[in-house]
Order: C-alpha cells, then structure tokens, then sequence
C-alpha cells in the first residue's frame, strides 16, 4: 500500500462508515466529486488550506463559510477533521481514495476517456456499452475528458485495459512499425 494511502484510507474509510450509518453515503459521494472539482480547479483554495503560515482556526472559519451550507453536517466535520490535524492538504487524496473504496464496494468500473473534441449523447451511450463489454460490468462510472492533442478519436481506460483507437495513438503505432522495418 502507497505511503499516501496508509495516511488517507482511515480517513475515507471511517467517512464512508458515518455516512452509512447516517444513510447519506450517496450524497456524501456526489458532494466529494463536487469538491475534488472545486479543489482540483482551485489551486488558490488549495494552497491556502495546505499553507502552515495560515491558522488551523482559520482555515476551519474557511471551511465553514466555503462549504458550511453546501455540504452535510458529517461533511463538513471530516473537513474541520482534518483541519484540525493539518491534513486538509491532502484533502483531494482522501477525497479520490473515499471514491475508490466507494466504487471497490459497490463493484463499480471507473472508466476515463479522453476524446480529441467533447461527445455527444449518442456518441457517449454508443462507446457506454463497448465499455460495459470490455469491464465486464453494468456498473460503470465514466469520467468524460476533451484532449485536442489526440487529433481525433478516443482513449478510454478501464482498470488496467486501454483502448486506444485514436489518430495520435495511430500515428505513434505506425511510426514504430516503420522505425522496426528500417
């Protein structure tokens, strides 16, 4: 187990046991995805709450106010938690390890795939069932990522598998069977 796991998972795993004692544990996930986004497109939040020049109260008085009406009672006192034993650096590591053992529990497939321009509705149901065939599993989780380097086409990645049917993938392939042949 990653030294970061062995700090974060007592963390996650004694939050997802109140929040099912509380029956909460699914709102408590949807309001974990919308704070690692808010972290993770934050970095000034981020770097206040991991910064040691500033108070553990403060930070506790800036939890309350950021996210005080926004999430659970339990919520928030995970955040103040971990606050108070300055650990909220590491509050997207907590919050990603929350959401594998979330998905490890539940037997949810985490796929990510990563198109060269955004999919449509069709497009996303189309690839959503050559997903499940290739998990091996109807229940899928899938986070839908725009990178333009890929030219056109798609990755997705599910567990240890990658598929990657995409233009740059394709290239990279072909210059390596050209790099063998001469």
């Amino acid at each position: 187990m990653p030294l970061l796991n062995t700090i974060t998972t007592p963390y996650a795993e004694a939050f997802l046991q109140v929040a099912s004692s509380r029956k909460e544990v699914e709102k408590v996930v949807e309001q974990a995805k919308e704070i690692l986004l808010l972290w993770n497109d934050c970095p000034e939040l981020s770097d206040a709450m991991s910064s040691p020049v500033l108070e553990v109260e403060a930070k506790k008085a800036a939890l309350q106010k950021i996210f005080g009406d926004k999430v659970s009672p339990s919520f928030l006192n995970l955040l103040k938690l971990l606050a108070d034993r300055q650990r909220i650096g590491l509050l997207d590591a907590v919050l990603e390890r929350l959401l594998e053992i979330y998905r490890e529990q539940r037997n949810i497939a985490l796929a990510t795939v990563t198109s060269a321009t955004p999919l449509n509705k069709d497009q996303q149901a189309e690839l959503l069932k050559k997903i499940q065939l290739v998990a091996g599993t109807d229940k899928l989780e899938i986070n839908l990522q725009v990178d333009p380097e890929l030219i056109g086409g798609f990755v997705v990645n599910v567990g240890s598998k990658v598929i990657d049917a995409s233009l740059a993938g394709q290239v990279r392939r072909l210059g390596l069977s050209l790099a063998k042949v001469t």
